[in-house]
């Protein structure tokens, strides 16, 4: 058997990657996936009710006629709680099978903390962890793995390979292990592309899908049906992971980052300049703004005039892509919660949408007339922002949501502090955004009538 060792138990691990393997073992494969819980939260109930085993739907529309496929998930194996059952969890490092470890830790969870010690595991963060487990593994004597980090970060296999280093030379652990670590482990940079909506929230879908499966399943997961995953093409990993539609389409490729780059700035560079827009103008999905006139407007000619052209040089093959990308958002069956996709919305809108807005004021020497509308109505909507408790909620024209971010974040904007601090901060934003001429006065005029009630679009 193939081991895969997942850190991560959400459900976009289990409808893309997990799904994957399930196809490739209907096609003759023998891949066995292990959950590995990454956070002390949350609890693996649901997995052992279930026997490890659940199913994914994707709804969508192929050649303009609506489908519902289900996928009845046998690619799991076992779900390890780390914090309770260590044992199992390093009993995985020791496995000559385990060729894979897969991960999504969320866009902050590949870092480095210089205060993590290694007889810690709890609070210490997840490159951490994985330098300990590694460890384990030369101490085994074993060979190296396939590390394919799926978080969206430019080079995430590169950027953990960097913590891991860092962690090596930290903790003094042995040359000779980071020789190993050098030598035997590659580490694959990757690009995932499905939208997943998830567990369905509604009464009645949670009803139609029960009858639609044929039973109850409370880890049931919706996607839609498109599916790529690029992964960097390194030592013999086609031995490992097979190229070609596999549920998802999977590229062995050396260029990484045009997928990247493709992906970030069209499909989730779209999404993170419609939400705060699209809350704010009372829609709650996605597929609510694509049916709105002027916010499908707006997503059209933001992708035409100022992100299309600065993906690549190729920027039919770009058009092409960001078309498949409106079809995607007109998805009736995916449900996708604007709330949802505003989680960590600033640290989004810095590695999705600030490229793109800084190539077009490199190239027109001028800022981004519709990236600047969607900045504003991010900075008018986090203006909003009362502390409620331990929540921080925005009481918009059709009900109160929660915002989730970055604690500062949410401290700076509850305690009503100027949205010019706020751009101007390096630490925030990597530069001052206030530098570029025209922007900051734009988005300061822009969130006053934003709050006046006028729409921008």
């Amino acid at each position: 058997m193939i081991k895969v060792m997942q850190y991560g138990e959400g459900n976009f691990l289990r409808t893309f990657v997990d799904a994957y393997f399930h196809t490739l073992n209907e096609e003759g494969g023998d891949y066995g996936v292990y959950i590995v819980k990454p956070i002390m939260f949350g609890t693996l109930e649901r997995f052992e009710k279930q026997n490890n085993l659940y199913n994914i739907v994707l709804r969508g529309v192929e050649d303009e006629k609506t489908v519902e496929k289900v996928y009845k998930i046998r690619s799991l194996k076992d779900v390890i709680d780390p914090f309770t059952t260590a044992d199992k969890y390093y009993a995985l490092a020791k496995d000559a099978e385990l060729k894979i470890i897969v991960s999504n830790t969320t866009e902050a969870g590949i870092c480095y903390n210089e205060t993590d010690d290694i007889e810690g595991f709890e609070k210490i963060t997840y490159p951490a962890k994985l330098t300990k487990f590694l460890y384990e593994r030369f101490n085994a004597g074993l060979g190296g793995v396939y590390l394919m980090p799926v978080e969206l970060i430019d080079n995430n296999a590169d950027e953990l390979k960097k913590c891991v280093d860092k962690y090596i030379e930290l903790w003094n652990l042995p040359a000779a292990f980071k020789k190993w670590n050098d030598e035997n482990n590659y580490y694959c940079n990757t690009l995932v592309d499905r939208i997943v909506s998830g567990y369905p929230r509604d009464e009645e879908t949670k009803k139609h899908l029960e009858e639609l499966i044929g039973e109850k399943d409370e880890l049931v997961s919706i996607g839609e049906p498109f599916g790529l995953w690029a992964v960097e093409n390194k030592g013999n990993i086609a031995d490992y992971i097979k190229e070609g539609v596999h549920n998802i389409e999977v590229v062995l490729t050396n260029d990484i980052k045009y997928y990247k780059k493709r992906k970030v700035r069209v499909l989730n560079g779209s999404h993170t300049n419609l939400v705060p827009a699209g809350l704010m103008l009372g829609a709650e999905t996605v597929y609510d703004c694509m049916k709105d006139e002027k916010l499908c407007a707006f997503v059209e000619t933001t992708l035409t005039n100022e992100i299309n052209p600065f993906v690549s040089d190729d920027i039919a093959a770009t058009t092409v892509f960001a078309e498949s990308i409106k079809s995607r958002f007109l998805n009736p069956y995916l449900n996708h919660q604007l709330i949802s996709i505003s989680l960590n919305s600033i640290s989004k809108w810095r590695a999705r949408v600030l490229p793109s807005f800084k190539d077009y004021y490199q190239a027109n020497g001028k800022i981004a007339p519709n990236l600047t509308i969607g900045f504003s109505y991010l900075m008018a909507l986090y203006s909003k922002i009362e502390k409620n408790g331990d929540k921080y909620e925005v009481k918009l024209a059709n009900r109160t949501v929660e915002i989730k971010d970055d604690q500062p974040y949410l401290d700076y904007f509850a305690a009503k502090k100027s949205i010019g601090g706020f751009m101007s901060d390096e630490k925030i934003w990597g530069e001052d955004l206030t530098k570029y001429c025209g922007f900051y006065d734009a988005v300061n005029a822009n969130v006053a009538a934003i709050l006046r009630g006028e729409v921008l679009l």
